[in-house]
């Protein structure tokens, strides 16, 4: 049965919950005076929850963020930002899905306005439908003719007149507070990236649920600072994603273009995020992974779509480690045998029908694709080389 996402102010929590009897379960976002400080998940009677049953869960899940925050309001330590030091620019890379677009920019067009200017790259969709979108929304649209998700954020950052550049994807819908809490970080010349806590925005579907229990793209409430000087620069997961993400406009100049030959619209299928953070810590710069930076996210709806990503995960897990090996990095390669050390014993769970375990074709689907990811990588740098149109 499917689970009802809801976003729940603590202060202020409802004598009860109620949602559409067809939710066995309920997500909720808890926000403290907006700040987002954890989440629970609780079972639903007939789509009910009392109110005693919802503070419990509320307490035992935030209590000891709202009492940190209390403490440093007493003691005037600053937590948050109240707008932008400058000018941002926000980029939409997208392609092919303009229903999400529409939403997307829907979201974007909320947000306070700091004097932001948001633009889309079109990754050579197939139709005049992005277009569309974007005037009447009147975004400017920006065409790429060669697909590749790399390519059209190389695009967002020569074309970026402001020092910031903040990158959303299109399946994505920003949160009101989103720009603010990702940019105030680069007051600090050594951060280069900051990515965002990524919420689901559905989990209507089988595959929505699997999704955000096996591959959720958000990393904790926790703001954390991954410095090159002191963090292992291949170990990049804990970082976050691509769908929420800022960096500089000169991380051109500093580290290089993101590697085109990487992530969706190449046979790579993903990885570019991942290769970006690693090259900056191991440049010795920092990245801050900040949860208010929020984003809520559309996951595939349909188990084939789930599988296909799933595989184009693994394909771009190794393309991304085949790449640092080219750059004689040879860690990289401990780093890969280290993922398959975490992917054989989920396959043993699987097979054994053990709690929890994954579903067994997901499991066969992502070693598949890390089966490939070396082929792949080759793949797609020759295709770049000689100016091959992409699938």
């Amino acid at each position: 049965m499917p689970t009802a996402i809801l976003d729940a102010d603590v202060e202020h929590l409802p004598t009860s919950l109620s949602v559409a009897e067809r939710y066995s379960h309920a997500l909720l976002l808890l926000r403290w005076r907006g700040i987002p400080l954890g989440q629970v998940t609780v079972a639903l009677r007939n789509g009910c929850l009392t109110g005693a049953a919802l503070r419990h869960a509320v307490l035992r899940s935030v209590a000891e963020p709202i009492l940190e925050r209390l403490v440093d309001r007493h003691l005037g330590i600053p937590r948050s930002a109240s707008e932008n030091d400058g000018a941002v620019t926000v980029a939409v890379c997208t392609r092919d899905r303009p229903d999400d677009l529409d939403r997307c920019l829907t979201a974007l067009a909320r947000l306070p306005a700091d004097g932001q200017t948001v633009i889309v790259i079109d990754s050579a969709s197939r139709t005049d439908a992005t277009v569309r979108v974007c005037e009447r929304h009147g975004v400017r649209c920006i065409r790429e003719e060669r697909p590749g998700l790399d390519r059209a954020r190389n695009r967002a950052l020569r074309e970026a007149r402001t020092a910031i550049v903040a990158f959303t994807d299109d399946d994505a819908t920003p949160d009101r507070g989103w720009l603010r809490a990702i940019v105030r970080h680069f007051r600090d010349p050594r951060v280069l990236a900051v990515t965002g806590l990524t919420m689901p925005l559905e989990l209507e579907t089988e595959a929505q649920e699997c999704f955000e229990r096996t591959n959720a793209l958000g990393r904790g409430f926790e703001r954390r600072r991954f410095d090159g000087s002191r963090h292992n620069a291949l170990l990049v997961a804990r970082i976050g994603a691509g769908a929420n993400q800022a960096l500089r406009k000169d991380v051109l100049d500093i580290i290089g273009p993101f590697d085109e030959a990487l992530d969706a619209g190449t046979p790579t299928r993903s990885g570019g995020d991942h290769d970006m953070y690693s090259r900056i810590l191991a440049a010795g710069y920092a990245i801050v992974y900040e949860p208010e930076a929020l984003s809520w996210h559309r996951h595939r709806r349909e188990w084939r779509e789930l599988r296909d990503t799933i595989f184009g995960y693994g394909v771009g897990v190794y393309a991304y480690l085949t790449a640092r090996l080219l750059r004689r990095e040879s860690y990289a390669l401990r780093v890969a045998l280290g993922w398959l050390r975490v992917q054989l014993p989920a396959l043993l769970r699987s097979l054994l029908r053990r709690p929890g375990h994954i579903p067994l074709d997901l499991i066969l689907a992502e070693l598949a694709g890390c089966a490939v990811g070396p082929f792949a990588y080759m793949r797609s740098r020759r295709q770049l080389n000689v100016g091959v149109r992409q699938p």
